[in-house]
């Protein structure tokens, strides 16, 4: 059997992270909705309370911040957080812009959070949790800067046996192994598979990796979040700007180009005549809380 070749954390985070600020000044801008829905939905669901301090881990450009900041009001605070500095700089001039006082945005690795204990009421984090290195750890220290009986909030994709990971089903017939020959083995979807179903699939696991860190009265709940996108060319080009840039950028040249005009023509014959492209989206849902005080 061949060795299967891992990646080293801190090779992994300076990827991921200048990944992203190379995205930042593109990121969620580019007119498809998703991001967006799926981050207020998370928020509804973790229900911070007027009053309440947020940690939202891997802020991007505030699909949760913001609409965190909304719900616990003047009184209360969201701080976001984000590996990547031009992320952090694209939710600070968000927050200028849209004159919001109660948000503030570090640069700051999700697995190493800098805060006091008891500093949070709720942490949340829309498709970033899944992806630190040592995520078990990081649940452990979120867990240790909650209040007692502080709510944790996140989302993932469905992750399901051999489909596409990351994607909506539909993509697993749309993008052929044989077009990903370049990728380095870790970012291949079978490396994938192993790294993340291995505890997102499966709920009973999920819940036993929460409880493990610390918290109690875990909760999966899956729902469908509608991507829409102006054309298949929209999507693509969005595709660009959040984590399947990872993806993209180890793609050669010519497999690169071959694999967009796969998936623009595909997409479009999804669409509706001139409408937009419609794809419900599994997603799946995270709360728990730490043990109240007794």
């Amino acid at each position: 059997m061949a060795a299967v070749t891992t990646i080293k954390a801190s090779d992994y985070k300076t990827e991921v992270a200048a990944a992203f600020d190379r995205a930042a000044g593109t990121y969620d801008r580019l007119g498809v909705e998703f991001f967006g829905p799926m981050g207020r939905r998370l928020v509804e669901r973790v229900a911070p309370a007027p009053g309440h301090r947020v940690l939202d881990v891997g802020c991007g450009s505030g699909a949760c911040l913001f609409p965190a900041a909304a719900r616990v009001g003047p009184a209360g605070r969201v701080v976001g957080i984000d590996i990547a500095p031009g992320m952090v700089e694209t939710a600070r001039a968000e927050a200028a812009r849209r004159g919001v006082g109660n948000v503030e945005a570090r640069v700051m690795d999700g697995e190493r959070v800098d805060f006091p204990a008891a500093s949070f009421d709720v942490v949340i984090g829309s498709y970033s949790l899944i992806f630190l290195p040592d995520v078990r750890g990081a649940l452990r220290r979120y867990a240790q800067v909650l209040v007692p009986g502080g709510r944790i909030g996140f989302t993932s994709p469905q992750f399901r046996t051999g489909t596409f990971p990351f994607l909506p089903p539909v993509f697993t017939e749309l993008i052929p192994n044989d077009l990903l020959r370049s990728l380095p083995e870790q970012w291949r979807p079978e490396a994938l598979q192993r790294r993340f179903n291995s505890w997102l699939e499966g709920p009973a696991d999920l819940r036993a990796t929460m409880e493990a860190a610390g918290f109690v009265d875990a909760d999966v709940h899956d729902e469908a979040v509608p991507l829409v996108a102006a054309t298949g060319e929209v999507w693509v080009d969005w595709s660009h700007t959040h984590g399947m840039r990872l993806m993209w950028d180890h793609l050669t040249a010519d497999d690169a180009a071959a694999l967009r005009a796969r998936l623009i023509k595909a997409l479009d014959e999804m669409r509706d005549g001139a409408g937009p492209l419609v794809i419900d989206t599994p997603v799946r849902f995270v709360t728990a809380q730490t043990p109240p005080v007794r």
